[in-house]
């Protein structure tokens, strides 16, 4: 497992940069996004793999389960994305924006209560079938990353007293 770990970790700079960029500037690509979303995923199932000692039907079933509940968080994360960017607009005094500010503010914090129950139920799936010791290595994997979403590759990791 370490050494198609060491393999992907090389690989996935390689294929971000072989990638197109947007078509203008600041535009949201859907391809781009749909490819950034993977290659997050696959750093995301690559860590936990690691972390949990997994071998590969083990990570290939935590794949599974980590794109189900992303089919769930995408709509929300752009729903807090589309109020952020109201939010900002009406911060610099955009006079349209200014009418919508208490509801993109609460559109903001009711996304973000339905992604953190979601980063729970995340947590029950992916928990289920795992031994106590591995089950708290999958929690600080998660704390430390806020429910997955902002885990990167990083590099050399803590010790984790194995």
């Amino acid at each position: 497992m370490k050494r198609m770990t060491w393999v992907l970790v090389f690989a996935l700079p390689m294929m971000a940069l072989a990638q197109p960029g947007p078509k203008e500037p600041g535009a949201r690509d859907a391809d781009r996004m749909a490819r950034a979303e993977q290659r997050q995923r696959l750093r995301q199932v690559l860590e936990l793999a690691d972390t949990l000692e997994l071998d590969s039907a083990q990570a290939l079933k935590m794949d599974e389960t980590l794109r189900r509940f992303e089919d769930r968080r995408r709509p929300l994360r752009e729903q807090v994305r589309d109020s952020a960017r109201i939010l900002h607009l009406a911060s610099r005094g955009d006079s349209a924006a200014l009418g919508q500010v208490d509801e993109a503010a609460q559109k903001v914090f009711d996304a973000r209560a339905r992604i953190a129950a979601l980063d729970r139920e995340l947590y029950q799936a992916l928990a289920k079938d795992l031994t106590p010791e591995k089950r708290a290595r999958l929690a600080v994997v998660m704390a430390r990353s806020e429910g997955m979403k902002g885990m990167k590759a990083k590099g050399p990791k803590e010790s984790r007293g194995d």
